[in-house]
């Protein structure tokens, strides 16, 4: 299954030039700065910019071409904007019943399911208006996946919510995708939220495709400006090993068999995780230090030193087992140690986060 895009369009000021396929299935991040061209693309997928110029289909169904255009309607498409567009005159119940009963088809959740994933029965006769910000995100979630769709839009549906808000919702949409096999394209500028829910990521930049691809692989490329970020960081995955109760941690093992601690969480045994190590938290020592009271020091190998005299920072990609971390250091340092591509070194990581929660170690 797949998402085929050709699109062009030239604006005054902007321009937008897509031409790719998507997996249909799981999380695809559509990423990148304010003003990129990512909204306008997701809203020509919905059939909501009718005048633009293209070629797309969906699971070998067009939807436009030279010929013929399909209204929104006919698409099957659930779209979660901005802001939550609640019937401000219905409650929470009759806004959800709004959208059952216009379902596209009988395939897709029930409303106890979707009440359930969202944690929002509590809430169902309540009016719209009475919501936190955060309720009325995740009615709107809701009321998308109740319209049985074959496809999900979300347009930066966290953009104007509290960061405890915004976490409480990522886990939800984590529970969607152990529930649901139903493909979502999730446009966002925020890479903290992405590398916690995509498998894909579509990098776009002044309305061109950077970068396509795993978030695993595009997360540490050195290339990319997804690694000049502030925020820039590396996911890796992991299994859970063991739980020390004792000491409230848990114990990782990278690629099967690399030790990583970090604060307690619940899990089986070798149940698989997946963590973020910020570039910013994670220097290198050339011998393993033995007295530190950084609990993660791990052997990893030099595989790439960026190459640049303009900045006085500099990116270097560790492989750790068969992973990926970035390590974002000064010129000053990786001179002083004489750091090579090839090198054995040990990286001393500071900061682990698991998902949706920050652990410092």
């Amino acid at each position: 299954m797949s998402l085929s895009i050709k699109l062009k369009l030239e604006r005054e000021n902007f321009s937008l030039a897509i031409d790719t396929v998507l997996e249909a299935k799981g999380f695809t991040a559509v990423y990148g700065p304010s003003g990129a061209g990512k909204t306008t693309l997701l809203r020509w997928i919905a059939g909501l910019e009718p005048a633009t110029q293209g070629e797309l289909s969906f699971q070998q169904t067009v939807w436009q071409d030279k010929e013929k255009t399909l209204p929104p309607q006919q698409r099957q498409i659930g779209y979660v904007f901005q802001e939550p567009r609640l019937f401000p005159h219905l409650t929470v119940e009759g806004n959800l019943n709004y959208a059952y009963q216009r379902r596209f088809n009988n395939n897709g959740p029930s409303l106890n399911q979707v009440c359930e994933w969202l944690e929002i029965k509590h809430l169902l006769m309540q009016g719209s208006e009475q919501l936190s910000g955060g309720e009325q995100q995740r009615v709107a979630i809701a009321r998308a996946l109740l319209s049985s769709p074959q496809l999900i839009l979300m347009d930066e549906p966290l953009a104007s919510l509290d960061k405890p808000s915004k976490q409480r919702i990522i886990k939800h949409l984590q529970t969607l995708q152990a529930n649901m096999a139903t493909p979502i394209l999730y446009v966002s500028h925020d890479f903290e939220e992405v590398s916690q829910l995509a498998d894909q990521l579509l990098l776009i930049d002044q309305g061109k495709i950077t970068a396509q691809g795993p978030l695993l692989e595009l997360s540490h490329r050195i290339d990319l400006p997804l690694s000049h970020e502030e925020n820039a960081a590396s996911i890796i995955d992991a299994t859970i090993e063991q739980h020390d109760r004792s000491n409230h941690l848990t114990e990782l093992l990278i690629d099967n068999h690399l030790s990583l601690w970090i604060t307690a969480i619940e899990g089986r045994e070798d149940e698989p995780v997946r963590i973020r190590i910020p570039a910013r938290d994670v220097s290198i020592n050339l011998e393993r230090a033995e007295h530190s009271s950084i609990l993660n020091i791990l052997p990893a190998t030099i595989a790439e030193i960026e190459q640049s005299d303009s900045s006085a920072r500099v990116l270097i990609k560790l492989k750790v087992a068969h992973q990926y971390i970035l390590v974002r250091l000064t010129h000053k340092s990786v001179t002083r140690l004489e750091l090579t591509v090839g090198q054995q070194v040990y990286a001393q990581i500071k900061t682990v986060a698991l998902l949706t929660d920050q652990r410092e170690h």
